[in-house]
């Protein structure tokens, strides 16, 4: 069987995986992508943060994306019973980039292998991983193309962004039930020819539809709109019929939603994405560490998964060079552990999205600005911010605020009577 050697192999080669691939490329590395399927491939999480443009930057992708023309992302709007607020970037807490892209995801992450592949790392399709054996951080992995036909790969490290492949996870059995509900999302793009231009398409809008459940909105520039719902599966068991029938009776049933995808064009057949949330025991090992969707994926609200994707790369390709340079790495301290804050600032605001706590600071009246702009950093992927107490007591900060928002209220309520 031919083996084929190198400094690092990258398993996936969606945004996790090419940001690691380019970034460790780019410091004198050998790196070579395997990735089960071909592309272009669908995928969802098409909003992105403004913090995943760092990752984006050092990885070398920014221009190569310029010059697809995606649509620019300047916030998010919030809708609930005719009541809006918005989110601009640009009134962020924390310093950083202040706008992103909204991407059709099959062409971004095409534009991103195949800029990788320019700078000089082979990207091998419909390449299954069959096996790997590891000998202290060294490993041999197995790999199989369509044909069948199987090869060795020798390297000094993994990285592993396979994404729900979870290549490592399940290989070596790590994975674990994640603490979220099951939620579904039902979803389509639309030939979205009604859309507002005047109030869209520079962010995302995301509508409460009743209690647990709530919809994106995510124009993208070619006049395609994404659209989807979200809630327990329970949700949707009243709505009878195959997903198309479905999906257009709860748009029909939002009034927000109702005239202007009234009979619009579907781009696919409707699909279902349902029991996403998962994790697992490590994020690293000896010879190997996890990336993007292989540490956690939590929720599509807050569009969180492409930011931890890219930035769980991007610090794991950092400490990957060190360590191919000879460094000893912790890996608990100086990976886990801030990958884990991210997730956990992300999963406070998910489970407050949930149990309402956020409906009740997003559309209250009167809002303090600089309270408004350092959970608009949280909005923006800014999660690794210890100078901002929404990030650092997110939770906590969250919850004291709706209390006192919900006490004020109250006393105005009482003083009105």
């Amino acid at each position: 069987m031919n083996t084929e050697k190198v400094d690092v192999l990258v398993i996936g080669a969606g945004p996790s995986g090419t940001v690691a691939a380019a970034i460790i490329k780019k410091a004198g590395f050998t790196v070579k992508i395997v990735e089960k399927l071909n592309f272009p491939r669908f995928v969802i999480g098409e909003s992105l943060l403004p913090r995943c443009m760092e990752a984006l930057t050092e990885a070398g992708f920014v221009d190569a994306v310029k010059e697809k023309g995606f649509q620019q992302k300047f916030g998010a709007k919030f809708v609930k019973n005719g009541k809006i607020c918005d989110y601009f970037f640009a009134d962020q807490f924390t310093p950083g980039w202040n706008w992103t892209w909204q991407v059709p995801r099959a062409e971004f992450d095409k534009t991103l292998a195949d800029t990788a592949e320019k700078m000089g790392v082979p990207v091998c399709y419909e390449t299954t991983v069959t096996g790997i054996e590891f000998n202290g951080s060294d490993s041999v992995t197995t790999v199989e193309d369509k044909n069948g036909s199987k090869a060795q790969i020798s390297a000094r490290f993994i990285v592993d962004g396979s994404g729900y492949g979870r290549v490592i996870p399940r290989l070596f059995n790590l994975d674990k039930p994640s603490t979220q509900p099951p939620r579904k999302a039902l979803f389509v793009h639309t030939n979205d020819k009604k859309r507002s231009m005047d109030d869209e398409p520079n962010r995302i809008t995301i509508v409460v539809h009743a209690p647990g459940v709530w919809i994106w909105i995510i124009p993208f520039s070619n006049g395609i709109t994404s659209l989807g719902f979200v809630g327990h599966p329970e949700f949707f068991k009243q709505y009878g019929g195959d997903n198309e029938t479905q999906l257009r009776a709860l748009i029909a049933s939002q009034p927000y939603l109702s005239e202007r995808f009234k009979d619009v064009e579907f781009m696919f057949e409707a699909r279902v994405l349902e029991s996403w949330s998962t994790t697992t025991n490590k994020f690293y090992g000896e010879g190997f560490v996890l990336t993007g969707n292989v540490t956690e994926f939590l929720d599509p609200i807050f569009s969180s998964g492409v930011t931890l994707a890219t930035v769980s790369s991007q610090t794991a390709a950092r400490l990957v060079v060190r360590k191919l340079n000879g460094e000893t790495i912790d890996w608990e301290k100086e990976y886990m552990e801030p990958v884990m804050q991210g997730v956990d600032t992300f999963r406070a605001y998910v489970e407050a999205w949930y149990d309402g706590t956020l409906d009740t600071i997003f559309f209250a009246d009167n809002p303090v600005q600089e309270i408004k702009n350092k959970i608009c950093s949280v909005l923006a992927g800014y999660v690794w911010d210890m100078n901002n107490d929404f990030v650092k007591n997110a939770r906590s900060a969250v919850n004291k605020l709706a209390k006192t928002i919900e006490m004020r209220d109250k006393f105005n309520a009482t003083q009105v009577n």
